[in-house]
């Protein structure tokens, strides 16, 4: 029930949207399902958990609007026509989508933060959070929409970093995007080590794929825009593309002790790429590639597939190779992994 007398129960670090209810039918282009009582809100919330005293709750989950309710909202915005409107003295407000409804609403307190939003690829994102020197004033938008809008809403930073393109769309359509002519270029490289130059500094030898440059490149770019700060020495194999030496026992080992490697990467594009690379500089190398059944990969008309990670160690000891890219399995397969040798 609506209590104007209520005491906030909680203290949830919110940002204060404070709006009337006529606002926000304008902003979420909804419409009232009764006569409320309440005349504005105090702040809103996706989760039943954080609602307090005089919260707007988006949901269209009966439960979770009868907790909303119980915990003190003062307005539900649902899209389920089925949903019971047990309280007549709150606001009821029916949109046509639910989670549009919520980012229209997300749209008003950015541009009251003022905050400038970026989509950036998956590779990006890996970069910038490797060399960033700390992540002070950027936040890094979860895929799932929920959550996103509790971290735009909550957060104090005005630089917010997405990489679903649909949920972006939503949050701010028009997101900009990296640069792609910066400064930088690659000296030397192998499949494993890139030496590059950015700048006036050579960074020699690095465990940096050479196709993955670009991506390193372009965050840096944005770094020195945004005035972040970074440490390029920090540079490592990335989750997306990670080589290990192996012996015939599937043990991992030196570069100089075997011309074995298994490379496990969590994209085709990548895989892809390093065989390109490989037919033009290594026509002796013979490659492999495993992936999951019924998997389709870029001019490769009988990969290996496997379906657990034993088929992944006995396609490795029975089948000739120097390189095998091994899709959506982990390291940990291998036998041992006990240390991270240079492959340099």
């Amino acid at each position: 029930m609506y209590d104007p007398s209520r005491k906030a129960k909680n203290g949830w670090n919110t940002y204060r949207v404070k709006m009337k209810i006529e606002d926000i039918l304008n902003l979420t282009e909804g419409k009232l399902s009764n006569t409320p009582k309440v005349q504005a809100i105090e702040s809103a919330t996706v989760y039943p958990s954080k609602v307090d005293h005089g919260d707007l709750f988006f949901s269209s989950n009966q439960e979770e609007i009868d907790k909303a309710i119980e915990n003190g909202a003062y307005a539900i915005v649902y899209d389920d026509e089925n949903i019971i409107c047990k309280d007549e003295e709150i606001a009821w407000i029916k949109v046509s989508d639910i989670q549009l409804a919520a980012f229209k609403l997300i749209r008003y307190v950015v541009i009251k933060k003022e905050s400038s939003f970026f989509l950036l690829s998956e590779h990006e994102v890996t970069f910038l959070k490797m060399i960033l020197s700390h992540k002070t004033n950027i936040a890094f938008i979860a895929n799932d929409w929920r959550k996103a809008f509790e971290q735009i809403l909550n957060a104090d930073d005005s630089l917010f970093i997405g990489t679903d393109k649909e949920l972006m769309q939503l949050i701010k359509p028009d997101a900009k995007r990296l640069n792609k002519e910066v400064d930088g270029y690659a000296v030397s490289d192998t499949l494993f080590r890139t030496t590059f130059k950015v700048g006036s500094f050579v960074y020699q030898e690095k465990e940096l794929i050479p196709f993955h440059l670009e991506y390193l490149l372009r965050v840096v770019d944005f770094c020195d825009e945004q005035e972040l700060p970074y440490n390029i020495d920090k540079i490592k194999y990335t989750k997306h593309f990670q080589p290990v030496f192996i012996d015939m026992k599937l043990k991992s080992t030196r570069p100089s002790n075997s011309d074995r490697v298994a490379i496990f990467t969590d994209n085709l594009p990548d895989i892809a790429k390093a065989r390109e690379y490989v037919m033009r500089s290594n026509m002796w190398v013979k490659s492999i590639v495993l992936t999951p059944p019924k998997t389709k990969v870029p001019n490769i008309d009988h990969p290996h597939w496997f379906k657990t990670e034993e088929e992944v160690r006995e396609i490795l000891k029975s089948v000739h190779f120097n390189y095998a890219f091994i899709y959506n399995a982990d390291k940990s397969i291998l036998h041992t992994i006990k240390e991270e040798y240079s492959l340099f």
